[in-house]
């Protein structure tokens, strides 16, 4: 089902011996526009400490009662590596977590790629005298989506609007969908773009270029926040924009 990344801050995040905190932001690939890690506050009793899980973890999701189920003991989180989630992830922080937890990595190419133990991956890199991570300390393409929202959102011809929230996949937490306020043009309107049809992010001043024009944008179907995505409206979505 799709779901909109806002809904699902606040909740709790539940291992199999008591609560670990509240989900507070999501961190996604640029690459795949896949989430790769739930950011968790811990609370009081990890003195509030944040904790990245990946969805790897997550078991089935309590609707009702706004709980996300982890096969994680509190003892497994508490010993996690410490990660500062005010500075940008490195690859070494991630290979790192990946070996505390008991998740396979989604990073690398070809036979070094998605899925790969990381004591595996480890040792291509020591074989390649560790290249993947001299390139950069920082893993470029993990982004907060969090920060995100408020990006402004420009066409081919001017500016639409901001980002609002994003529409996430459950299944495989994808995102298929970035939520855009249009109110400078249409007080009211909200449209949802597929990352499918940006045409660049520029990162260093926080803007998002579809390959569409203003006119065509503010002609899409409207997106009503108060209803579920449907496969119907995602149909015509996509047809109106000729991009699957």
């Amino acid at each position: 089902m799709k779901r909109s990344v806002k809904s699902l801050i606040g909740n709790t995040m539940g291992a199999t011996d008591g609560e670990i905190g509240k989900v507070k932001e999501f961190y996604f690939d640029d690459e795949t526009w896949t989430i790769r890690y739930l950011v968790v506050e811990t609370g009081n009793w990890l003195f509030g400490r944040k904790v990245l899980i990946s969805p790897e973890a997550l078991l089935n999701h309590d609707w009702e009662q706004e709980v996300f189920p982890v096969n994680l003991t509190k003892e497994q989180v508490k010993n996690s590596p410490d990660i500062d989630t005010e500075k940008p992830v490195s690859r070494q922080q991630e290979i790192k977590l990946y070996e505390h937890y008991p998740w396979k990595s989604y990073w690398g190419d070809g036979f070094y790629g998605v899925g790969m133990p990381v004591s595996m991956y480890q040792v291509l890199l020591k074989e390649e005298d560790n290249k993947a991570c001299k390139k950069s300390d920082d893993n470029p393409h993990l982004r907060s989506t969090d920060k995100v929202i408020g990006y402004s959102i420009k066409a081919t011809d001017g500016e639409i609007g901001d980002v609002e929230d994003f529409i996430i996949d459950d299944s495989n937490w994808k995102i298929d969908f970035m939520v855009v306020d249009a109110g400078n043009w249409f007080p009211g309107k909200k449209v949802i773009i597929s990352p499918k049809w940006i045409k660049e992010i520029k990162w260093d001043t926080s803007t998002v270029i579809v390959n569409a024009s203003v006119e065509y944008v503010k002609n899409s179907p409207e997106y009503d926040p108060s209803q579920p995505i449907s496969d119907i409206y995602a149909t015509v979505l996509h047809d109106y924009y000729g991009i699957r």
